[in-house]
This record gives structure tokens, C-alpha cells and sequence, in this order.
């Protein structure tokens, strides 16, 4: 069930979207490439040297799937905040809040997931910390459903990622 029913495409909600867009994108991918960048050693050796299942992509295609995941993931956060900060309504606007430290917390398992796996190449501890991620992360398509269904479908090639990350988590820690 939604809880409101005025659409997104108002005048007031635009206005100042696209700063908050903007900045909440930028944030996220320098955020999300520093972490990546921190590990990216280990990727030509201990990663390269580690029993990998059949399924395993190429490595180039890691860097422009997290670009693509971490802008959608930024145009979510954005809208949100300006849920939280311009709708005139107090529930949505509690409701936007709350969903941003929902993203908050969740970005906190994110970044950290790569220097476990990558870094300390402890790879049940990077299993468990992707398998909170993906319970969150499917969290926030549902608590986003309610207030702002673009924001949730941003979402849906994330999750599908990190489901496909996990799998592959799971059978690169079984393998070794």
C-alpha cells in the first residue's frame, strides 16, 4: 500500500531534485570507488590465484557494473531526500527519513564487503556481511515501494547484482 497518492512529477518535488541527484551520485561512486580502489592490488594477485566457479565474469566488467549500480543508487538516495526534505507531508516525509539511514546503514556493509573480500580475503565474513547487504537492500525496495515506486525500481539491477555477487561470494568461499 502506498501512502500517498499526489505523483512526483509536481512542481514542488522537482524543484531542487536534480542538485540533490547530483551530489548524492558523486558521493556514492567516489565513496564506492575508493573502497574498490583500497583492494584493487589483491585483484591481480590472490583473486587470480583462487579457485573460481564456471559462472565468474571478467574482471573488466566489474568496474562498469558498479558505476551503473552506484548512479542508480544515487538518483534513489536523491529522491528520497528530497521526499524527506520538500513533500508536505509529515509521514513521508518521516517515512523518506527513515529510508535514508536504511540506505545509510546498508552503504555501510557495502563498502565494507570489498576490503573483507579483496583486502583480508576472509571470504565467510564477506559471504555474511553480502548476505545483510541483500536482505537490506530488498528491504529498501519494499520500504521504498510505499513512497516512491521510481526509487524502488531503481533498485531492482542492484539487488539482482549483488543476489549474482552473493552466489558467486558463496561458491568462491565453498571452493576454497
Amino acid at each position: 500500500m502506498q501512502i500517498h497518492s499526489d505523483p512526483h512529477s509536481t512542481s514542488s518535488f522537482r524543484k531542487g531534485l536534480f542538485p540533490k541527484v547530483l551530489v548524492s551520485i558523486v558521493l556514492i561512486v567516489v565513496l564506492g570507488t575508493a573502497s574498490g580502489l583500497i583492494t584493487s592490488g589483491s585483484i591481480g594477485g590472490w583473486y587470480q590465484s583462487i579457485k573460481k566457479p564456471f559462472f565468474t565474469p571478467p574482471n573488466w566488467i566489474f568496474g562498469p557494473a558498479w558505476l551503473l549500480l552506484y548512479t542508480l543508487m544515487g538518483i534513489t538516495f536523491g529522491r528520497l531526500w528530497q521526499l524527506a526534505t520538500k513533500n508536505r507531508y509529515p509521514i513521508i516525509r518521516n517515512y523518506a527519513a527513515k529510508g535514508m539511514w536504511i540506505f545509510g546503514v546498508h552503504f555501510i556493509f557495502n563498502l565494507a564487503w570489498t576490503p573483507v573480500f579483496f583486502g583480508l580475503h576472509a571470504t565467510g565474513v564477506a559471504l555474511v556481511i553480502i548476505l545483510i547487504m541483500l536482505g537490506l537492500i530488498l528491504f529498501m525496495i519494499k520500504h521504498y515501494w510505499r513512497i516512491d515506486r521510481i526509487a524502488s525500481f531503481l533498485l531492482v539491477p542492484y539487488a539482482l547484482w549483488v543476489t549474482f555477487a552473493t552466489l558467486l561470494n558463496l561458491s568462491i568461499w565453498w571452493l576454497n
